[in-house]
């Protein structure tokens, strides 16, 4: 994710945890002259309590509560948070918001500040190691928790990363260089120009691999954008992020890197690919094509799938086992070319029941250039719109249906709502995903917006983003309890 989940839980937890011996502590002496600069955004109720019961923040205390007994350690708290919770850092590693109302004693066992930064490293060369090159976008993966503001910010550099996992030298010889410091949902067709040129400069300086860490939220369109601008690779070029934040016992953020960094040293596979967890435990991790993967859980940690494909490849344990045999191969006396443009007057329209006609008049009246709409079923909308989708392809308009199903084809011809659209100008965009789709469009308007052409280009796979066919395989709805799952489970685990 690129911001953490809640910062506490209430402490409605279901079990009470072991009891804690507190007749064993001795009551604090009250500090004289405690200043507010030791609460650390606590105020109201809660700041009366810290006062009440003598302790500061990142003091470890023992709690005592009408739930239940409880230890850790005191963090701050959000400026803009309430003023009903004491959070506490548990030994797990976890953080609990505990309802100051139910609280009946605090007694400080010691104090211990933290200060969230990680050195960084000075990466070690070992002239018989590939050369990967990591660069920095921002996102969870290079980011650290403010306990300001609750929030995490993408402040790590990526030497940090190395400062906290130094499993990469042994991959490696790693470059690290941050090109940006933001949250993916700020990245802009301007940041993936960027990267292109940075990918290329790197690769031509020696780099048998690249990196990208990347704010997962927006990674896929990224990835999509890479593959087209950057047309041919001679080395692997990795896309990695992390649905948990370093802070937490569950990151998946070191494991993410070093199978990352692993891909971009060892793989074969010359294409612009995403590194994430493949199970949502740390078995393996998974290669998705840039042009065919998707974001599809706000918060598992195996939140990307291959839509209408396989994924390439798995890693795990310093092993790549290749699933789709139908990629680029590496090959170093390939030159890196790129083709960066991208012409910002696109937009997703997703169809829904009662859609006006004024959501597609909007853009033509303010001047884009392409939509690509995701459309119900085999790709249809309803009959209200169809004066303004013909006024906008009258226009100059350039307009391409996609699926909200996401796996699946496009299938105009099937029923008379989709030959009618399809009179009005309306393109069928075969099985692209509709992000995919739209940063396409987008590319492509950047070269031409000869109507022709453009329907040309648009279904041209250039990046792997149009299939002949679905795998008969790949689609699976995991149910819990169907018989075809268990079996399929079975399998996977053995």
């Amino acid at each position: 994710m690129d911001r953490l989940d809640e910062e506490f839980i209430d402490i409605a937890l279901r079990a009470k945890p072991p009891a804690l011996p507190f007749n064993n502590y001795r009551h604090i002496i009250l500090i004289p002259a405690m200043g507010d600069d030791i609460y650390k955004g606590y105020r109201g109720a809660a700041l009366s309590t810290l006062k009440n019961f003598a302790v500061r923040v990142w003091s470890d205390v023992a709690v005592k509560t009408n739930n239940g007994e409880f230890i850790g350690i005191i963090l701050p708290r959000s400026e803009t948070a309430d003023d009903r919770h004491l959070v506490l850092k548990m030994p797990n590693g976890y953080n609990i918001g505990l309802d100051v109302d139910t609280i009946e004693n605090i007694i400080e066992r010691g104090f211990r500040e933290a200060h969230y930064k990680i050195p960084e490293k000075e990466f070690p060369f070992d002239p018989g190691k590939p050369n990967v090159t990591l660069l920095g976008t921002g996102g969870t993966i290079a980011s650290r928790l403010d306990y300001r503001t609750g929030a995490v910010i993408p402040a790590f550099s990526p030497g940090e990363l190395y400062g906290a996992v130094p499993e990469l030298a042994d991959i490696c010889n790693l470059k690290t260089h941050k090109l940006y410091g933001v949250f993916s949902e700020n990245i802009t067709p301007e940041h993936w120009l960027g990267a292109a040129n940075a990918i290329k400069t790197e690769i031509e300086a020696g780099a048998d691999g690249i990196v990208i860490g990347h704010g997962t939220d927006t990674m896929h369109y990224t990835a999509a954008a890479l593959s087209f601008m950057v047309r041919t690779t001679p080395t692997p070029i990795i896309m990695v992020g992390s649905q948990r934040s370093s802070d937490r016992p569950s990151s998946d953020a070191a494991l993410n890197l070093i199978n990352a960094t692993y891909s971009a040293a060892h793989c074969d596979i010359a294409e612009v690919m995403v590194c994430m967890f493949g199970p949502t435990s740390d078995e393996y991790a998974l290669l998705h094509r840039g042009t065919r993967v998707r974001k599809m859980h706000s918060s598992y940690r195996s939140t990307f799938r291959t839509i209408g494909e396989t994924p390439l490849a798995r890693v795990a344990s310093g092993k790549i086992d290749y699933i789709n045999n139908d990629y680029r191969r590496r090959d170093m006396s390939r030159s890196v070319e790129l083709d960066t443009v991208f012409d910002e007057r696109v937009s997703i329209v997703y169809y829904y029941p009662n859609m006006k006609p004024d959501i597609i008049d909007s853009l033509t009246d303010n001047g884009y250039k392409g939509i690509i709409i995701a459309g119900t079923g085999l790709g249809h909308v309803n009959k209200p719109l169809y004066p303004a989708l013909k006024r906008a392809c009258s226009s100059g308009i350039h307009i391409f249906m996609t699926v909200e199903t996401l796996w699946g084809y496009v299938q105009m011809f099937v029923y008379d709502t989709g030959r009618d659209i399809m009179e009005l100008g309306v393109v069928p965009g075969a099985n692209l995903t509709p992000e995919t789709a739209y940063v396409k469009l987008g590319w492509v308007l950047g070269h031409t917006h000869e109507r022709a052409k453009v329907n040309e280009m648009m279904l041209t796979s250039y990046a792997g983003e149009i299939t002949e066919r679905e795998p008969i395989d790949g689609y699976l709805i995991m149910q819990g309890g169907l018989p075809e799952m268990e079996i399929f489970l079975k399998n996977v685990h053995v």
